[in-house]
């Protein structure tokens, strides 16, 4: 009966997929028949052994503070933008983060190893 309720609600859904997160917008009804929107944000995780699980969060917006929301939501997003432009500058937002990485640190180490391999090698015997 409960998921019955919750199709009865959902008056518009909309998605938003970036990644490894999903971003879903509904539009809902109240059972006093005005409506309200849900932002859910799903995000996939891994676990040790491998079993995949989703985070969720959820945010309720209600027609009173959507005017407030939106101008401090829009000044936000100015102010970023202003600030930092439009380039994403954080790697860790790139799927795979952790392959780069992982295959910086070998560049780094072999650099490291060759730059020692410059000096002379010298055996005290050869004194």
């Amino acid at each position: 009966m409960e998921e019955k309720e919750h199709k009865r609600n959902e008056i518009c859904s909309r998605t938003l997929k970036t990644g490894s997160r999903t971003y879903f917008f509904d539009a809902r009804e109240t059972r006093a028949g005005d409506y309200y929107l849900t932002i859910t944000e799903s995000k996939k995780n891994f676990s040790e052994t491998g079993e995949i699980t989703y985070k969720k969060h959820k945010i309720y917006l209600y027609k009173e503070d959507f005017s407030k929301f939106q101008n401090i939501l829009d000044d936000m997003i100015r102010f970023i933008i202003n600030e930092k432009g439009r380039e994403v500058i954080s790697e860790r937002h790139q799927r795979d983060f952790k392959n780069n990485t992982f295959n910086q640190e070998i560049k780094d180490n072999n650099k490291k190893t060759s730059e020692t391999k410059d000096y002379t090698n010298i055996n005290f015997e050869d004194i």
